[in-house]
């Protein structure tokens, strides 16, 4: 067991190691069309690669890409209405001919919408109908069956956090501007913590002797709920 998910691990790492020398011109173009993007990105992929598509998603949303995700099937049901003039699509598929994502990309094409593809097939129909193409096939899925999309939505969720970090970065992105997009839990809280929040004032500000009896001191100490 310990042997087999060696390789799986392996083979995932060797899949996204893989893609740096894959990181040319292409990548540049969908960096730049996002940063002249008018209005959103749209990120939109069936089955594995929609899961992996909803999580590009939101990464590009909290560092300030604004973006959402479209379930193709969805789309071709009328969810095409969310997606707005001046918006820019993110279509994922590792085969690159699946029926929903391509017919989502010929609406897409024909409403002018600029298109990026991620896909393990850059020559496939999604890819001749995409603006820009990123390639990010695998040579083997870590399924031993070779069915189970493993390997290559691990490499598909890496450059997708590429693009985003990139983005990031040439937006000029802060701490402070992620906290705006992140208030909540453990994160938010440490982003968003100041001394004034740990500071008491007022009726609730720190202890103070108003006797010279031990027990005095202890009910000061009580009454601010600091024992």
């Amino acid at each position: 067991m310990k042997e087999q998910a060696k390789r799986v691990l392996k083979i995932e790492a060797d899949a996204v190691a893989a893609l740096i020398d894959r990181v040319d011109e292409r990548f540049v173009q969908a960096v730049t069309l996002i940063l002249n993007c008018k209005g959103r990105v749209v990120v939109t992929g069936m089955g594995k690669s929609g899961l992996i598509g909803k999580k590009i998603s939101a990464t590009l949303a909290s560092t300030g890409t604004p973006a959402l995700f479209l379930h193709p099937a969805e789309g071709i049901h009328g969810d095409l209405g969310m997606v707005t003039r001046g918006d820019t699509v993110i279509a994922l598929s590792n085969s690159g001919e699946t029926e929903e994502n391509f017919e989502d990309a010929s609406v897409s094409q024909t409403a002018r919408h600029q298109i990026i593809a991620l896909t393990g097939n850059p020559e496939s129909t999604l890819a001749k109908n995409s603006d820009v193409v990123i390639d990010v096939g695998v040579t083997e899925e870590a399924c031993p069956l070779g069915l189970a999309p493993t390997a290559s939505t691990t490499a598909t969720l890496a450059m997708g956090d590429a693009l985003a970090v990139v983005l990031l970065d040439q937006r000029g992105f802060k701490q402070e501007d992620f906290a705006c997009f992140h208030p909540g839990g453990t994160l938010g809280k440490k982003l968003l913590l100041r001394v004034r929040d740990l500071m008491h004032s007022g009726d609730a500000g720190a202890p103070g002797l108003r006797g010279t009896l031990i027990k005095d001191a202890i009910y000061e100490i009580s009454s601010k709920k600091m024992a």
